[in-house]
């Protein structure tokens, strides 16, 4: 759990506690009790703590309310495993050694409140594992050994205030991660090793006023992710290797109060960085690599700037600095490493003028800065007891982060001589027409290697010779045409690798085979026409294909075939006629298809049936779509959450009732012509508890109504006094029951809240 919530915030719905401490009422063996546990009648009270228990007792009183099972030996929970418990609010099953929930481990638990799964075994969680807990508050995962979350893993957690995920061992966030959770308040995935956020991931969490990032490794600032959770007060970005952060990563957080980026590696700040940012409070930059910063442009209600352990160079450049504090009434921190007669100054009791400009006094100047710590970026730092830092003359070298930068510092060659603990290295908008043969020496411990916009054409053989823990390689924006099997052999172990915005007119496949490891394949705006057979071969562990933007009419049958354990594939802004339904076949984890912005103009049936058992998540908005066939989307019926349809020609879609676990639709921006032939489509529509986005164009009458709304529109039509006894009832997760039959039931009051057209 994180530190208590700032006033800023709104507080958590529920107690701290998981069970209030054992009164004296508690007693042993009472009526009905286990003989393991601790009974507290008057309370309605349970605790088996520390028996190593199994199973769960079968002989627990019904009524119970609070259940405290921790340190006890479960392992599995079996579906149902507390059926027998209908009043249960709250459950405690820390330290039980779990290692699988079983799908409908918690059916029948309508009323819990709280469910405390912290400190087990667990390392992935079923699609309906949690669900029958429509009632739920908080859920508690933190301390387990999670990999990865799949969409609707949450999605029947509909009054979730508060989700703890933070200890474990996430690496990615996909998109929609966490569709479904309406009024979750607060998401802490601290303590992860998250390096990438799909740009939705965090879509659908209208409520979210708290997300805890913080300890993780991220590289740079995902704002387009995070500005999908448009409602955020507080954002902990702390303890991450983000080395810059500026406008164009593009966080817009307009009611965002306080922003925690300390103890980075945050070597440079650009003014606009958080221009859109306008209520930002406080900003938390301690305790990273910063010798300057710019005076902040769009934050205007910003009161509290933390400064403390960043090596603040107190020379004329940081006047402008100390004239906008003053100017805006802002409060900072932080102290002067330089000049010497200024090191150890408190920065806000300084004024400007105690600053020095060249020409003031300029031999006292550079007689001082020959004393002092040098500034970054011009010279390497020093280490604490006056040791030079081994570093390339004009980069910078952060020992305590281990990240060492040569950032547009025009180079023409690559640099040497870096420490030989270096984790990151930064070496974009530089001149390598050809990375050499080695060019990396005594960089075995190298993790992430950027060396974006570098004019780079050739990587010559073993030019990554030597660097095998290096996960991500950084290429995006060169020259590259081509790449080799030789020139990639010296880092088995490469995870991610980003080839965007070159020339490449097909997938290296021959060089791909050198990277067993690989899991995400970045090779967006680049020129590929066709994806063939091979293409792919050898690279068994990919989970991520991103080819948007480039040129492709066709993708073979055959031609994914052997990346088995692809999830997400990016074939958007391409020239695909058609759905490749063909090369579809062998995907069976594929959750996310992206075919927007290709010219479809139809879909056929069965166009994404090779993919029925696993798809999530369907991207084809902006597709010129004019015509779906009433079968285009069979076999998607049991998995499908999500469907972009927005900004095609659609004048009519046919009903798809038995796409039963929609969270989200979206049809805005088609031409609907609201008719009787629309009919169906209306009923289906008003039956979902989703905003669909779908108008009417015409008739002129009927202009900009909302299809769904329009019952006056098709009132004249036949069958529509029958439409109640034909309509088939379907369940759809979160929606509401319409008021056709009866009112809710009871078990919509303990949060079974199943949605019936």
């Amino acid at each position: 759990m994180e530190g208590p919530q700032s006033s800023t915030h709104v507080p958590l719905l529920l107690p701290l506690l998981l069970l209030l401490p054992l009164g004296p009422a508690w007693q042993t063996a009472a009526q009905g009790c286990p003989q393991t546990c601790i009974c507290d009648n008057s309370r309605l009270h349970v605790a088996c703590r520390h028996q190593n228990l199994t199973e769960v007792p079968n002989t627990i009183p019904e009524l119970t309310q609070r259940l405290d099972l921790q340190g006890n030996m479960l392992k599995v929970i079996p579906p149902a495993a507390f059926q027998a418990l209908p009043y249960l609010t709250h459950l405690d099953l820390r330290h039980c050694q779990v290692e699988l929930v079983a799908e409908g481990a918690f059916r029948g638990l309508g009323r819990l409140l709280l469910l405390n799964l912290g400190s087990n075994r667990l390392s992935s969680l079923p699609q309906e594992a949690l669900d029958g807990l429509g009632s739920l508050r908080r859920l508690e995962l933190e301390r387990n050994m999670l990999e990865e979350l799949r969409p609707g893993t949450f999605g029947a957690l509909g009054a979730l205030a508060t989700l703890n995920l933070a200890h474990n061992a996430l690496v990615y966030l996909p998109a929609m991660a966490f569709q479904g959770l309406l009024r979750a308040r607060w998401l802490q995935l601290s303590h992860n090793a998250l390096s990438v956020l799909a740009p939705e991931a965090l879509a659908g969490l209208p409520a979210l006023r708290r997300l805890s990032l913080n300890h993780n490794e991220l590289q740079a600032l995902p704002g387009a992710a995070l500005s999908q959770a448009h409602g955020l007060a507080r954002l902990e970005l702390g303890h991450n290797p983000l080395t810059y952060t500026g406008e164009e990563d593009g966080l817009a957080l307009p009611g965002l109060r306080e922003l925690t980026l300390d103890h980075g590696a945050l070597q440079a700040l650009g003014p606009r960085a958080f221009a859109h940012c306008p209520r930002l409070h406080t900003l938390d930059l301690r305790g990273n690599q910063l010798d300057t910063l710019p005076a902040l442009q769009g934050p205007g209600q910003l009161r509290r700037l933390r400064l403390q352990g960043n090596p603040l160079w107190c020379g004329c450049q940081a006047r402008p600095l100390l004239e906008w504090l003053a100017r805006a009434r802002v409060r900072s921190d932080g102290a002067c490493r330089g000049p010497r007669r200024l090191r150890g100054e408190a920065l806000d009791a300084l004024r400007p003028s105690d600053l020095r400009c060249p020409g003031d006094a300029a031999e006292e100047e550079e007689e001082e800065r020959a004393g002092s710590a040098p500034r970054a970026p011009t010279r390497a730092p020093q280490e604490e007891d006056g040791a030079a830092t081994p570093c390339p003359r004009a980069c910078v070298c952060a020992a305590e982060s281990r990240h060492s930068s040569c950032e547009g510092r025009g180079l023409q060659a690559v640099p040497r001589g870096f420490p030989n603990g270096t984790q990151l290295l930064d070496l974009r908008r530089n001149h390598f027409p050809s990375v050499p043969r080695a060019a990396f020496p005594g960089l075995g411990h190298l993790v992430s290697l950027h060396l974006q916009h570098c004019g780079i054409a050739e990587l010559e053989a073993g030019a990554l010779a030597g660097l095998g823990r290096l996960l991500y390689l950084y290429l995006s924006d060169n020259q590259l045409s081509g790449l080799s099997a030789a020139a990639l052999e010296g880092a088995p172990h490469l995870g991610y690798l980003y080839l965007e915005r070159n020339r490449f007119l097909q997938v290296p496949g021959a060089a791909l085979r050198a990277l067993p490891s690989l899991f995400s394949l970045h090779l967006q705006d680049n020129a590929v026409e066709h994806l063939a057979p091979g293409d792919l071969a050898g690279v068994r562990a990919l989970r991520w294909l991103y080819l948007s933007g480039n040129r492709i009419t066709q993708v073979s049958p055959g031609a994914l075939g052997t990346a088995r354990e692809l999830e997400k594939l990016y074939l958007d802004r391409n020239q695909l006629r058609e759905v490749p339904t063909g090369a579809l076949e062998g995907l069976p984890a594929l959750l996310e298809l992206q075919l927007s912005g290709n010219p479809l103009r139809a879909l056929q049936d069965g166009n994404f049936r090779p993919v029925g058992r696993s798809l999530q998540h369907l991207f084809l908005n902006s597709s010129d779509l004019e015509q779906i066939s009433p079968e285009a989307f069979s076999g998607l019926e049991l998995g499908l959450q999500s469907l972009h349809l927005q900004k095609n020609q659609l004048r009519a879609l046919p009903a798809l009732p038995n796409l039963r676990q929609l969270e989200l639709i979206d049809l805005s921006g088609n031409p609907f012509h609201c008719d009787c032939q629309l009919l169906p489509m209306h009923r289906w529509l008003a039956g979902l508890n989703l905003r669909v986005g779908a108008t009417c164009t015409t008739p002129p009458s009927a202009r900009g109504q909302r299809v769904k709304a329009a019952a006056a529109v098709f009132r004249a039509c036949p069958g529509w006094a029958a439409r109640k006894a034909r309509w088939t009832p379907t369940f759809m997760p979160g929606g509401r029951r319409t008021p056709i039959k009866r009112r809710q039931q009871e078990a919509d009051k303990v949060g079974k809240k199943r949605g019936r057209l």
